[in-house]
């Protein structure tokens, strides 16, 4: 008979951000535990509030699954004798799985006969496997973690109770001093202590209490309150799924209210606004139906209606507080000058080794310089470059940044309009920041693109020249994150320029600087940025050989390469490119051999030599032309062609021949087709067998 198997972990309040992650943990290790302990079941659920973090799993067996195995042992010559007794060997093999000689039989391996026997494993009771779910529960791993009392544990938050059940009877085992019982804890301040009488109660049981132990549910609580709100109110709550799903994981009985704050905050920047509600507040912003901001906000209650007036006032009083202080900062700022603040860029380090910012915003604007030149921008776009280069980080010593520090950027552009700079300049100012997160967005216009390509770029080369290369789970200056914002806009906006040559910019900035010798540093920069190319690229589902192979040379043009990846990605699994596939790598081996590059046509000896040296050049005036249009599936066909006279060449010659002017002149021809194909990729890096 199955059983219902529940397990909750009872804790002080969680930091919001940490409940999803740990209630998968929960999840997905019960899952495996039940799976490889061999208990059958019918599902698992997982359950999760702040303060809270729980599995349901339906219908678990009351035992462990029997196997029976077959156990090897040693070889037939080894456990009889002459006469075809079984031998000491093969008693002592057989009485220590618990059999006899009777139950021996044989089974050829490569040719040889071994003895076995069948053993059966018998399934435990559930009950008496059970109790290692402490373990479980103390693998939950956390960004943060803590100790208290007089406890060696370390975890997010203090463990105040376990409820584990298995049926209606008590899983025995302790964690953190703590010991299991069949009690749980409603509400905070709207439930009580309860029993359960059996797990299928739990998420009924604590509902009465005031708490939505399933946090889809309260999610669409928040968003009907939130709908509801809206209609009865008349105006739009614009959706932000990241804010939401935090709210949902602040609160175990959401109830949505609505609160105001003075119109005439309205005139400050509507980022300000927006960034007080919701980052510090966690408040969801309102607007009309024509999308302009308007003086409510959208609030969640961790309870009932009880007294929702009071709560109202007290969230608007705290609302207004902060509002005050925004609008007095935004009023001071506003009496300086863009130059007084960029002179305060002299006075903040950036980095110890690495000078301040005004040092930074420096080469951040000769990158810009020469990126824009070397992108043959027009006259007016590079002006609007440059100048946002210069005035990039002019925000950071402002009141308003000080205090919001996640407007930097956006107060910039603010700032800058209001000091009569161009919207394109003032534009990327803001998105010279971007991409925030790896996956974020990129910089929406090229002034931005070029300016966050600048600042991340003297960002990776000023810390690697310093030494300060991330390691394992360090990256205190986001410098991966930064990587990949540079080669996900150079792919985006297809720009003509190598990475190479890129990383030269910023490494003239810092000529002579380097902690590291200077030849070192650029080499663990360019490392550098390989990894990264290689994350990407994975990422888009390129294996690994083929990743290895366009990287043979120096990174290129991010655009072009990650499409000769693609091509090659794709020609792997082509049965009709096995052909060219074979012919190619069959020169890059031989050419391996030789560093012969001379090739004279009176030394030819066949028709077959001959008419190879003849493709070969007409492939490469025409592969010359296509590698230059960065056409990456053209540029492959056109090595393509010289697939049927390399073959015949084989086939009618000898390389390695006994005289050696011959030889060298043969491997010279093979040398300069290979070095026409590596220019392409190493070709003789991807695993092409394995697909056909």
């Amino acid at each position: 008979m199955a059983k219902d198997v529940l397990v909750e972990i009872g804790l002080e309040e969680l930091p919001a951000r940490f409940v999803d992650n740990a209630e998968k943990q929960f999840l997905d290790r019960t899952r495996e535990w039940f799976n490889e302990s061999r208990i059958s079941y019918e599902s698992i659920v997982s359950y999760s509030t702040p303060r809270r973090l729980a599995v349901l799993v339906k219908a678990a067996a009351e035992e462990q699954t029997s196997l029976e195995e077959a156990v090897k042992g040693p070889a037939l010559k080894i456990a009889q004798d002459e006469d075809g007794n079984w031998t000491k060997a093969a008693i002592g093999f057989t009485k220590g799985q618990g059999k006899t000689v009777d139950d021996i039989y044989t089974k050829d391996i490569k040719g040889t006969s071994y003895i076995f026997v069948t053993k059966q494993i018998i399934g435990k009771p559930t009950k008496e496997l059970l109790p290692e779910f402490s373990q479980i529960i103390t693998s939950i791993q956390f960004p943060k973690n803590m100790r208290w009392a007089e406890q060696t544990l370390r975890y997010a938050r203090p463990i105040r109770w376990l409820t584990a059940l298995f049926g209606q009877e008590i899983i025995p085992f302790e964690v953190a001093g703590v010991s299991t019982n069949n009690r749980t804890f409603g509400h905070r301040f709207l439930g009580e202590a309860v029993r359960l009488r059996e797990p299928a109660d739990y998420e009924e049981t604590l509902e009465k209490q005031a708490v939505i132990v399933d946090p889809q549910k309260r999610k669409q609580m928040i968003i009907e309150g939130m709908n509801k709100t809206a209609a009865e109110n008349d105006f739009h709550i614009p959706e932000d799924d990241r804010l939401l799903q935090e709210v949902a994981n602040l609160v175990e009985y959401p109830t949505v209210f609505v609160g105001s704050f003075n119109p005439s905050y309205l005139k400050l920047p509507a980022d300000v606004l927006i960034t007080s509600m919701k980052e510090h507040q966690r408040y969801f912003p309102v607007k009309s139906k024509n999308k302009e901001l308007l003086p409510y906000f959208v609030g969640v209650r961790n309870g009932d209606n009880h007294a929702l007036q009071t709560v109202i006032k007290g969230n608007e009083k705290v609302l207004r507080a902060r509002l005050s202080d925004a609008q007095f900062f935004y009023e001071e700022d506003q009496k300086q000058s863009i130059e007084f603040y960029l002179e305060k860029l002299e006075r903040i380090v950036f980095q110890e080794k690495l000078g301040t910012i005004a040092d930074k915003v420096n080469r951040i604007t000769a990158i810009a310089k020469q990126l824009s030149g070397a992108l043959e921008l027009d006259e007016g776009t590079r002006t609007n470059t440059v100048r946002a280069a210069e005035i990039c980080k002019f925000d950071l010593p402002t009141n308003m940044v000080n205090e919001f520090t996640n407007l930097q950027g956006i107060i910039g552009e603010t700032y800058a309009l209001n000091a009569g700079e161009t919207k394109a300049s003032a534009r990327a100012v803001s998105e010279h920041y971007m991409p925030v997160q790896a996956d974020g967005n990129i910089p929406g216009t090229v002034e931005g693109a070029i300016v966050s390509v600048a600042d991340k770029l003297d960002t990776i080369v000023g810390c690697i020249s310093a030494g300060l290369i991330p390691t394992g789970s360090q990256d205190p200056y986001g410098l991966r994150r930064q990587a990949t914002g540079v080669l996900r806009i150079l792919k985006a906006y297809n720009w003509n320029i190598s990475v190479e040559s890129l990383l030269q910019l910023a490494e003239q900035q810092y000529a002579g600087f380097s902690e590291t010798e200077e030849d070192q540093a650029r080499e663990e920069t360019a490392q550098f940025f390989r990894h990264r190319i290689t994350y990407l690229l994975k990422e888009t589902s390129i294996e690994q050989d083929v990743i290895q192979a366009v990287l043979y040379n120096e990174i290129g043009v991010i655009p072009y390469m990650a499409l000769k990846a693609e091509t090659l990605s794709n020609e792997r699994n082509n049965p009709d490119f096995k052909p060219v596939q074979e012919a190619l790598v069959r020169v890059l081996n031989l050419a391996a051999k030789t560093d012969e590059t001379t090739i004279t046509e009176a030394v030819f000896e066949t028709e077959s030599e001959q008419k190879l040296y003849d493709t070969y050049l007409k492939v490469k005036n025409a592969y010359t032309s296509t590698n230059q249009k960065q056409q990456a599936r053209e540029t492959l066909n056109q090595l393509g062609r010289l697939a049927q006279p390399i073959h015949a060449f084989f086939d009618h010659n000898m390389v390695m021949t006994d005289d050696e002017r011959i030889q060298k002149n043969r491997l010279a021809l093979l040398n300069s087709i290979a070095t026409l194909i590596y220019d392409y990729a190493d070709l003789s890096a991807i695993e092409w067998k394995q697909h056909f």
